[in-house]
């Protein structure tokens, strides 16, 4: 089973226009194209009934005190917890690859509609939904992809692992705003296959990548 995009290679930088945030002119970040980034796959495992995708980022820190902080940096050392950037289930196996755009364009205040997404598919909410939840003017449940945002001083570069798992079952037994966690225990015991694609990114000037 194979998980490829047009959109960078495996462990390659991911361009700006597949991100939430880029840096900015003057200041530190501006918003960004946020467009899904290209999918495709092949060699699926037989049997399989349909397909789910989850993005995460393992190299968010576990503590916000530092984050984007004038004057401090996230600290290397820091432990790192998941922050989830994509939900979908009920891809059907046949539906042919994902371009680049179509679950996402563009930043939506409040976040984007769901569950229900293009090709009969359903979408979970990201952890944006969490980010975003005391600012009254961003503060929603964001369904679907919302792109790279990392600290602008964290240390280390930032990892966005997309895996596709093969299912044995045709609807994912997940219902309503299902956040990562919720869809990574609904799929214990029904994965066929999986296979995964990572790109990185930073916001921090003194790193590439």
């Amino acid at each position: 089973m194979k998980l490829y995009s047009d959109s960078f290679p495996d462990n390659a930088p991911i361009p700006g226009e597949f991100a939430f945030c880029v840096p900015a002119q003057t200041g530190h970040v501006a918003l960004a194209p946020n467009r899904n980034p290209h999918l495709a796959w092949s060699d699926l495992p037989a049997g399989t009934q349909s397909l789910a995708l989850i993005c995460h980022d393992p190299d968010v820190p576990s503590r916000g005190d530092d984050v984007n902080q004038e004057g401090r940096t996230v600290p290397a050392s820091l432990p790192r917890v998941d922050f989830f950037h994509w939900l979908l289930v009920d891809l059907a196996p046949a539906a042919g690859e994902i371009a680049a755009g179509e679950f996402s364009a563009g930043v939506t205040p409040r976040g984007k509609a769901g569950p229900d997404a293009p090709r009969g598919t359903r979408q979970g909410i990201n952890d944006y939904t969490g980010w975003f939840a005391a600012d009254p003017d961003m503060a929603g449940n964001y369904f679907g992809f919302d792109g790279p945002c990392p600290p602008w001083n964290d240390e280390i570069l930032h990892h966005y692992v997309f895996t596709l798992y093969a299912l044995d079952l045709p609807r994912c037994p997940v219902d309503g705003p299902f956040t990562g966690q919720a869809l990574r225990s609904a799929l214990a015991g029904h994965i066929l296959g999986q296979a995964r694609l990572t790109g990185t990114y930073t916001l921090n000037p003194a790193l590439k990548g």
